[in-house]
C-alpha cells in the first residue's frame, strides 16, 4: 500500500486524503440518500432499506398537497424576506457609509446579529413574541394600544410574520456587510463628476451608485436564498411549524416526516425534489449577476 501511494503523481498524493474524505463524509451518504428515495425505508423497520419501490415516493410526493403548500410558504418566506433584507441593508450600509467618525465600530456592531446561532434567535423571539410574557406585547398594553395579549406565534398569519421579522433581523446585516464594502469600492470619478454636472443626490445613486452595488446584493441574495430555501432551525424552535401548520416550510416538513413519522425514504424524496428551489433562485441571482457585472463592463 505505501509502495502504491509512493508511485502516485506529486499533486494525486496531496489530493488524495481530502478525496477520501469527500467520499466518505459527502459522496457516500449522498448516494445512500439517494438510494433510499427509491424505497419505503422507515427508521423503525431497517430490512425496508433493501425494498425498491421505484418513483412511488416522488409520485406521492407530487400529489401530497401538504408538501406543496409548504414549498408555497418557503417561496413567500424566501421572497418577502431577501427583499425586506435587501432594502433595510441597503439604507443601513448608506447611513453607515456617511458616518464620519466610529465606523469601525458600527461596523462591528452592525455584524452582531449574523453571529447568534439561528436557535439561540428562534428562543429569544419565541420570547419577545410570547402571549403572556412577551416584550411586544408588555410594550403594546403599556402603551395603552392594545388591551389584550396578541397571539404573535398561534394566529397563522401572525405567526409567519413573526418568524419573517426573526430572519430579517438575523440577517439584514449580510446584505449591509456586503453592500457596504460594494460604497468603498464605488470610483470617486464618477461621482464627482456628476456633481459637477448638477446632478442631485438621487440621480448619483440612481445612476451610478445603484448599478454599480448591483453585484454585490445579487452575491448576498444568492448566499441568503440557500439559507431561506433550507430554513429549519428558527421556524422548528417559534412555532414548529404550527398553528395547524399554517407555518410549516420544506425542512420542517421533511424532518416532520423523517424523524417524527419515521419515513425517511419518502423524507430524503421530498429532499431531492427541495432542492431544486435552491438551485433554482441561485442559478437565477447568478444570471443576473453576470448581467450586472456585464453592464458595468466586465466580463461575466
Amino acid at each position: 500500500m505505501t509502495r502504491a501511494f509512493r508511485r502516485l503523481p506529486p499533486w494525486l498524493a496531496l489530493l488524495l486524503p481530502a478525496i477520501v474524505i469527500l467520499l466518505v463524509v459527502v459522496l457516500v451518504p449522498l448516494l445512500l440518500s439517494l438510494y433510499s428515495s427509491f424505497t419505503p425505508y422507515r427508521l423503525t423497520r431497517p430490512e425496508s432499506l433493501y425494498k425498491w419501490i421505484g418513483e412511488y415516493n416522488y409520485v406521492k410526493v407530487a400529489t401530497d398537497a401538504n408538501f406543496w403548500w409548504a414549498f408555497g410558504r418557503t417561496v413567500f418566506l424566501l421572497t418577502v424576506a431577501l427583499n425586506l433584507e435587501m432594502l433595510l441593508g441597503l439604507g443601513l450600509a448608506l447611513l453607515v457609509n456617511k458616518v464620519t467618525w466610529g465606523q469601525r465600530g458600527l461596523r462591528t456592531i452592525m455584524m452582531f446579529p449574523m453571529m447568534f446561532s439561528p436557535i439561540l434567535v428562534g428562543f429569544q423571539f419565541k420570547f419577545i413574541f410570547n402571549d403572556n410574557v412577551g416584550l411586544v406585547n408588555n410594550a403594546l398594553q403599556s402603551l395603552g394600544i392594545t388591551d389584550q395579549a396578541i397571539a404573535w406565534l398561534v394566529d397563522g398569519k401572525l405567526a409567519m410574520f413573526s418568524i419573517i421579522f426573526a430572519e430579517v433581523w438575523m440577517s439584514t446585516s449580510v446584505f449591509a456587510i456586503l453592500i457596504l464594502a460594494g460604497l468603498f469600492a464605488i470610483p470617486r470619478d464618477p461621482l464627482e463628476a456628476a456633481k459637477v454636472d448638477g446632478c442631485t443626490p438621487w440621480q448619483s445613486f440612481r445612476h451610478i451608485s445603484l448599478p454599480f452595488l448591483m453585484p454585490f446584493i445579487y452575491i448576498a441574495m444568492a448566499i441568503r436564498s440557500l439559507d431561506v430555501a433550507r430554513a429549519y432551525d428558527i421556524v422548528q424552535i417559534m412555532t414548529n411549524g404550527g398553528p395547524a401548520r399554517r407555518t410549516e416550510l420544506l425542512w420542517t416538513l421533511i424532518g416532520r416526516t423523517g424523524y417524527v413519522d419515521a419515513k425517511m425514504g419518502l423524507a430524503n424524496a421530498m429532499g431531492y425534489v427541495s432542492i431544486f428551489l435552491a438551485i433554482f433562485f441561485t442559478v437565477y441571482f447568478f444570471r443576473k449577476l453576470n448581467a450586472s457585472r456585464t453592464a458595468l463592463g466586465y466580463n461575466a
